[in-house]
């Protein structure tokens, strides 16, 4: 033992008094009560600083590149220079075309998110790969594509959250939870709202509230915000003057602003697919796909700035000026088609803050129309722009809660908050019942995942039925005869055998007491075994699911299957099903306990 460490230190150039030390740092973080929350600050303040980094890099880009004031957010500027609008989005694409013809020529893995990793892989995620999307995502934005910084913030803060957490040797759930901590502790940065970045980390990455993850996770979300507070403020942050109180008829209109935004967000993400694959039709270059796309997201940002980057300085913008209803359905459209364009001809990034602005835009739409038709009623601009901003981003991005309490911490507001809340219960369920999508998972369905959300099911699909299998089965050849079966199989030498043809090909399943039990009459155990095999049928693959196991045991009506290799039926093993039951029980058991904050 001592050789193989000190032959492991050798390897890796580290003394064996770190090793030692390293070790005893490790099995004490995980039996400390603090150990989780101190780790969880160290990332939190990591992610802040990552967001700080990045923002700086993009602002310092717009102001060089786009020739604004330094203090002047790229879409809030009142006119940008034909050239920069044009030429600006195109070199970045290009130089994004450069990166991915280089990804795809040395083979490399699509980068995980964080949604994925917590969904799929127990929380681990590559540093180098989230170190790329932090890049692309800088690029993207500080080149005026129509996308945000928040997808680049959250995955640089889960990756190196995953990267700490796997060095520590955590185990599956609490990495899980440092991922949460990790990208929720980005937003909360970048929003200057702790609040709702702990929300974020409950309802997207981790996929469950307890207070097992709740003292990690704002601690995390705390210690970003204050962390980017101090070196830039929050990039992202969001200012509304005062809202009258709400009264019931107020509410049951902003309800009516949630479905309405439920068919814009669904809209938009049909549409989205449709766009990627007029793309993909249209331009089958990788190289010159971006450029396409950032020729046409710099045309239309000839005809206004606000479609360039995120959005957040024409939010601020639009807050208080006066649009008529035609200039807000134009700008919609726009911005809502040069974000799905830049996502779909190869930009990175989010949609977390367009969306936050097209909603506001919707929302004052909305409030137009109701002053035309109910003119009674009184509904408060301010309440219908700050309700769409959420109802739009809980269609699009998810999360009821943390887009409420976004609107909360920016307002601090609690009627309308709740105003918030109502219209995003609605935008979600009406989401839910006809679509059953965010955009990030269905952009991750269009890739062939089912996942719905950061619930943990990886260790669903890693009990596999190869792992659960009994291997080397007893087999007899079909064209034997029963008797000789029962010969060689006596009553107690074995409960199910299995039977295959002269090639090894599975023929079916004999249950050694039922052979034994089958009465013949004048000599008839002298035909093939064969004849009275059963499941012959219905087999199982190595590569096979416990999910997919049990479902084939409840439609065969039968205790025992056959596990065979696909395309050749040459017999694996065996699986019972009530093995298979009791190991679903256990792993389900295990999940629960570490969402649950035991064992």
């Amino acid at each position: 033992m001592v050789r193989l460490v000190e032959r492991r230190t050798r390897l890796i150039s580290v003394p064996r008094p770190a090793l030692i030390a390293l070790a005893t740092v490790r099995s004490r973080l995980r039996a400390s009560e603090f150990g989780m929350p101190a780790l969880a600050i160290g990332i939190g303040v990591l992610a802040g600083l990552c967001v700080a980094v990045m923002t700086t890099l993009v602002d310092a880009a717009h102001v060089r590149i786009f020739g604004i004031p330094f203090d002047v957010t790229l879409s809030a500027a009142e006119r940008v220079a034909p050239l920069a609008a044009l030429g600006a989005p195109m070199l970045g694409g290009l130089l994004l075309g450069v990166i991915d013809i280089w990804l795809a020529r040395g083979k490399a893995a699509p980068a995980i998110d964080p949604v994925e990793a917590n969904a799929l892989r127990g929380g681990r995620m590559s540093l180098r790969q989230s170190l790329l999307v932090a890049t692309q995502t800088v690029i993207s934005n500080g080149s005026g594509a129509s996308v945000g910084l928040e997808a680049g913030y959250a995955q640089i803060g889960a990756g190196v959250a995953s990267y700490l957490g796997a060095r520590s040797r955590l185990r599956r759930q609490d990495l899980r939870v440092l991922v949460g901590c990790g990208a929720g502790g980005a937003i909360a940065a970048a929003f200057g709202a702790p609040l709702t970045g702990a929300f974020y980390a409950f309802e997207l990455i981790i996929g469950a509230y307890s207070l097992a993850n709740a003292i990690p996770v704002f601690a995390a979300t705390l210690a970003a915000s204050l962390t980017t507070q101090a070196i830039i403020g929050a990039p992202y942050d969001i200012t509304a003057p005062a809202v009258a109180p709400l009264t019931s008829l107020d509410y049951g209109a902003l309800i009516g602003l949630g479905l309405v935004a439920a068919a814009v967000g669904v809209g938009a993400m049909r549409v989205a697919a449709l766009i990627e694959r007029a793309f993909r039709w249209a331009i089958p270059w990788r190289l010159v796909r971006p450029v396409v796309g950032g020729l046409m997201v710099g045309s239309m940002a000839l005809y206004t700035p606000q479609v360039l980057g995120a959005g957040h300085g024409a939010l601020r913008l639009d807050f208080y000026w006066p649009l008529s209803a035609g200039e807000l359905t134009i700008l919609i459209a726009l911005k809502l088609f040069a974000c799905l364009v830049s996502l779909a001809s190869g930009f990175r990034g989010g949609l977390f803050f367009a969306s936050l602005f097209v909603g506001s835009l919707l929302g004052k739409l909305y409030s137009i129309g109701v002053d035309f038709s109910a003119p009674w009623m009184g509904l408060e601009t301010t309440a219908c722009v700050l309700v769409g901003m959420s109802a739009l981003s809980a269609a699009i991005v998810g999360g009821p809660l943390t887009m409420t309490f976004l609107v909360l911490e920016s307002t601090g507001n609690l009627g309308v908050a709740g105003g918030a809340l109502a219209a995003s219960i609605a935008t979600t369920l009406a989401v839910r019942a006809t679509f059953g999508y965010s955009f990030t998972t269905w952009r991750l369905h269009l890739r062939g995942e089912t996942i719905r959300g950061g619930q943990d099911v990886g260790w669903l699909r890693d009990l596999t039925v190869g792992r659960m299998m009994i291997r080397s089965p007893q087999v007899f050849p079909a064209d034997q005869s029963v008797r000789a079966f029962r010969e060689a199989y006596p009553i107690g030498s074995a409960n199910v055998v299995v039977v295959v043809g002269e090639d090894g090909r599975y023929q079916g399943l004999i249950h050694v007491p039922e052979a034994h039990a089958l009465v013949f009459e004048n000599g008839g155990d002298e035909g093939p075994v064969g004849a009275v095999a059963h499941a012959s049928a219905t087999v199982l693959h190595p590569d096979q699911d416990i999910g997919a196991a049990l479902e084939a045991f409840e439609t065969a009506h039968t205790d025992t299957l056959a596990v065979t290799a696909r395309g050749t039926d040459q017999v694996l093993g065996t699986l019972g099903e009530a093995y298979a039951a009791r190991r679903y029980a256990q792993e389900t058991n295990l999940a629960m306990k570490g969402v649950l904050g035991g064992g």
